[in-house]
């Protein structure tokens, strides 16, 4: 009895763990390996249904299920975190003084556009800077160690055309 219990929870949770994936991928725009995906995705699904289903009268079964749904979820987003598909948009804004900071984070590899604009207290440099998002971490610490003070907002863009990452076409 506890081996079919310890089952359901390991297929639901390789189950939701390929549905949090999927709908990840088809939201990045990775349409056709999703497609494969679910394949594998509906095959587990099946098997778990089915055998809480063939076993409905054991409401320990019914909580493995409900347990590796769970843990599923979890086990997706954590991959999709390591993953970090796509990319990431950067808005700084730092004191006017701070002119030589676009230069320093180009010098990094990243993309960077930068202008000043009317704060509060007077002017400020405002840079948008693009980045692959399994990069996000590295560069917020590269530019709070150049500038401990910048305010910063990043954000997952959707689509974009163009630009500093984008290979010119052939």
């Amino acid at each position: 009895m506890e081996s079919i219990v310890l089952l359901i929870v390991v297929i639901n949770v390789a189950y939701m763990t390929l549905t949090t994936l999927r709908l990840i991928l088809v939201i990045k725009g990775y349409r056709v390996v999703a497609s494969f995906l679910s394949m594998a995705e509906v095959f587990i699904y099946l098997m778990g249904l089915t055998m809480v289903l063939d076993n409905l009268d054991k409401p320990l079964n019914i909580a493995a299920y409900c347990l590796g749904w769970g843990l599923g979820v979890y086990c997706g987003s954590i991959i999709e975190n390591r993953l970090a598909l796509g990319y990431v948009v950067f808005e700084v804004i730092v004191d006017s003084l701070e002119i030589e900071l676009p230069i320093q984070i180009r010098a990094k590899g990243y993309g960077v556009t930068s202008w000043v604009a009317d704060g509060k207290d007077g002017k400020r440099l405002c840079m948008k800077v693009l980045a692959k998002r399994k990069n996000e971490l590295k560069l917020k610490d590269y530019i709070m160690t150049l500038s401990p003070r910048a305010f910063i907002i990043s954000y997952e863009p959707t689509r974009f055309n163009g630009g500093f990452l984008v290979k010119p076409p052939k």
